[in-house]
């Protein structure tokens, strides 16, 4: 495939949650293809490591900082060194979360607090550490990345499936509370992204046939594909796009 090059990202600070594996990978390659600055955080210090090593190696200037991002004091530190490092970002790719299956019948309080806390909490706080950079530069590019999942009515992981439809609330509001800055927040909603992950876990042969024939397209979606929406929503070209979802589920709704 033969993708778009952004001039407008040319040299930009881009900062991305989760950032060294799956589809968070995909999007920091796709900006450091970009020639931007690239920051990212992670928990996975040997990977995070190995992805700098390889896209400095070619080129590219990319930093990762190694934290829990459910820890709220270690993300705000994360991004400070990344700020230190870097300067302050001008797009934010809210990436990180992890679709774990959980029976709902077994579910307890403290593992539904868990999966907010992994899936939801610290977009907010990514965005609250991240916009005040974005505004004193006069505008700026925030990209959620929600799921199709609650959109599909799919079962077996109810905590997670209520965290990401709460992505796109969360977009709506801070779209609206930031507009004013020229701040642009955006969701993107991935379908069945065939990461390393989902391919060692769950993609049995039986229900990829039964995920192929729900979509409109015959072909499984590589995180490839997610990175590229993100990109196009980050540059100028998405100028007057904000407070939206931006579907790369190949039809499957």
């Amino acid at each position: 495939m033969t993708f778009a090059t952004y001039p407008s990202l040319n040299g930009k600070i881009v900062f991305v949650t989760g950032g060294a594996s799956g589809i968070g990978e995909q999007i920091v390659r796709a900006f450091a293809g970009q020639k931007a600055k690239v920051g990212f955080i992670d928990r996975d210090e040997p990977r995070g490591r190995d992805l700098v090593e390889e896209l400095t190696g070619e080129g590219a200037e990319v930093r990762c900082e190694i934290c829990d991002l459910r820890d709220i004091g270690a993300l705000k530190a994360g991004f400070a060194a990344l700020v230190a490092a870097l300067g302050p970002a001008t797009v934010l790719a809210n990436n990180a979360a992890r679709d774990d299956r959980h029976d709902w019948t077994e579910l307890t309080a403290d593992y539904w607090d868990e999966r907010m806390n992994t899936n939801l909490r610290h977009m907010f706080f990514a965005i609250q550490a991240v916009a005040p950079g974005m505004i004193d530069a006069g505008g700026g590019s925030i990209i959620n990345i929600g799921s199709n999942s609650w959109w599909e009515a799919g079962g077996g992981f109810p905590a997670y499936a209520t965290a990401k439809a709460a992505v796109h609330g969360l977009t709506r509001t801070m779209a609206r509370d930031l507009g004013d800055h020229r701040i642009r927040v955006n969701t993107v909603v991935p379908g069945w992204i065939m990461t390393e992950r989902q391919k060692e876990l769950w993609a049995t042969p039986e229900k990829l046939e039964q995920h192929r024939q729900r979509q409109c397209l015959p072909d499984l979606i590589d995180p490839v594909y997610v990175a590229r929406m993100v990109v196009f929503l980050a540059s100028d070209d998405a100028a007057m796009c904000t407070a939206n979802n931006y579907m790369v589920e190949a039809g499957s709704i």
